[in-house]
């Protein structure tokens, strides 16, 4: 999938592969249970959640692997040692599998990044 032009998160989640929606269901039930005050909404064709009018977290299933996306600078310098192992771009974990996604790390950076607010990329 590239970018979605679906309108809220349920619309997503209903377009995206089958063997990805459940791992995209969990880690937006992860986002709204650890990311209070945050707002969640579509952004760039994909599922964001945003303190302040500042997205902070989003996810997408990719082509190749499913993305999330972790703007906060802070955090993912915090992380670093967790996350050398990982597949990485610029601002996103990449999991090539949804077996794959790590939901114990992805729920620490998302206690991390609720913590306080922070910089983004």
């Amino acid at each position: 999938m590239v970018q979605s032009a679906a309108k809220d998160v349920d619309g997503y989640l209903a377009e995206v592969p089958d063997e990805r929606r459940d791992a995209l269901a969990e880690l937006r039930q992860l986002c709204r249970q650890e990311l209070k005050g945050f707002t969640e909404l579509m952004a760039y064709g994909m599922p964001a959640y945003e303190r302040d009018g500042v997205a902070e977290i989003a996810f997408a299933s990719q082509k190749q692997h499913i993305s999330f996306y972790l703007m906060r600078s802070d955090v993912r310098e915090a992380f670093a040692e967790r996350l050398a192992g990982q597949d990485m771009g610029k601002g996103c974990l990449r999991f090539r599998r949804p077996q794959a996604i790590d939901f114990g790390l992805v729920q620490d950076l998302l206690r991390a990044t609720a913590a306080r607010p922070g910089p983004v990329c």
